[in-house]
């Protein structure tokens, strides 16, 4: 099976539509998304839709989550915040309800997906001491791979070693170990590449894929300043950061 991991949609409809589009083109099997849906951008219920109607499944992220109510946002930063409180207050009870039913991981196939690390959503795992403490986490055992976002940084964590993925390359996960992959983010790049991020695990051969995908960034940005949200997130988009 080929599955397609999504994660920080983050209310970015141009970019969730550029991957979709992107998707239908890869004989994808199953689409799975690592969370927050909602947040930073100026389409939550455009997106939360989209991901409602083709039935994904679906992790819920802490932007998710604080977006329906279900969390309160401790230890957002006042931008985080400000766009927060916007969602709360754009989004339908439909997708309210649907945000609110989300599971804290996907397991399919010897995987799982998670949003930050294993049983914490709020928690950012950067680099290899972040992730090195979970390897032996109860939640993992039996599984081949464990798909997380949270950071919107693509990355690849083994017991022996950390990798970046280049876009297009394909990199062979070890059967029978444990490797954490971040696919990046759809919605909101932080790695220096404004362009889309989300990856193809293939659990036949055991590889991942990272795929890179340009989308109308102009138009989101220009969709965040009519919107009223603050002008910062619309230059994040920008450059990528």
């Amino acid at each position: 099976m080929r599955y397609a991991i999504l994660s920080d949609i983050h209310a970015n409809l141009e970019a969730m539509e550029a991957v979709l589009e992107k998707i239908e083109s890869l004989n994808i099997g199953q689409i799975l998304c690592l969370g927050d849906v909602v947040g930073y951008n100026a389409n939550p219920n455009e997106c939360a839709e989209l991901m409602r109607g083709r039935g994904i499944p679906t992790v819920c992220g802490n932007h998710d989550a604080v977006a329906c109510g279900r969390e309160e946002p401790w230890g957002f930063n006042v931008v985080a915040l400000q766009a927060a409180m916007w969602t709360r207050d754009e989004l339908t009870r439909e997708n309210m309800r649907w945000l609110s039913a989300l599971p804290d991981a996907v397991q399919p196939d010897r995987m799982i997906g998670v949003h930050g690390a294993p049983g914490d959503r709020d928690s950012y795992m950067f680099t290899w001491d972040d992730v090195s403490s979970h390897f032996g986490d109860a939640l993992l055992q039996g599984r081949n791979a464990c798909f997380f976002g949270h950071t919107h940084v693509p990355g690849i964590f083994a017991e022996d070693g950390m990798w970046t993925p280049v876009n297009g390359t394909k990199f062979a996960v070890k059967n029978g170990g444990l490797t954490f992959i971040n696919p990046g983010s759809v919605g909101q790049p932080r790695d220096g590449d404004t362009r889309a991020s989300f990856g193809v695990y293939d659990t036949d051969t055991c590889e991942f894929l990272l795929v890179r995908v340009r989308y109308d960034v102009e138009t989101a940005m220009q969709r965040i300043r009519n919107s009223g949200l603050p002008e910062y997130l619309a230059e994040r988009l920008g450059v990528g950061k």
